[in-house]
């Protein structure tokens, strides 16, 4: 099979229904497609060359870049592909929850060249979830 070009590559990126967000090794931005200006608000211009600080809400940055550079340093994440649902910040500032897979980049001489994270808005989904658990009745209303 052919090897894609950079255009092809980049119409992938662009066309894509979810977020996809490339960092660095230093956990600067390099990719951000339009799915992602949808999804946090931010244009291309105003995330590239910025930090994940951008959607990562201030109470949960310290376990990010922990969890960041240890991935940068050993290659692999935690999750190892699976998706997990996490907080993140809007441009307007609103409540979003997101459903995320996180992956390092390997050259390829396998040096770790930084980590793609995609994501879908889970907002709804979890707030549903949430709003049946707390609709769902108690232990003790399920004894009589």
């Amino acid at each position: 099979m052919a090897e894609l070009d950079q255009g092809s590559l980049a119409a992938i990126l662009e066309h894509s229904g979810d977020a996809i967000i490339f960092a660095n090794t230093a956990g600067v931005i390099q990719i951000w497609n339009r799915a992602a200006s949808s999804l946090f608000g931010y244009s291309i211009e105003e995330a590239r060359s910025g930090t994940m600080d951008l959607i990562i809400p201030e109470k949960l940055r310290a376990a990010h870049w922990a969890g960041f550079h240890r991935a940068m340093e050993t290659g692999t994440t935690r999750l190892s592909g699976r998706p997990t649902i996490t907080r993140a910040n809007h441009k307007s500032r609103a409540r979003l929850y997101v459903e995320m897979t996180f992956a390092t980049v390997r050259a390829d001489d396998g040096t770790v060249i930084g980590a793609v994270a995609v994501a879908r808005d889970a907002t709804e989904r979890y707030e549903q979830a949430r709003a049946q658990k707390a609709a769902a009745p108690g232990p003790e209303s399920r004894r009589s």
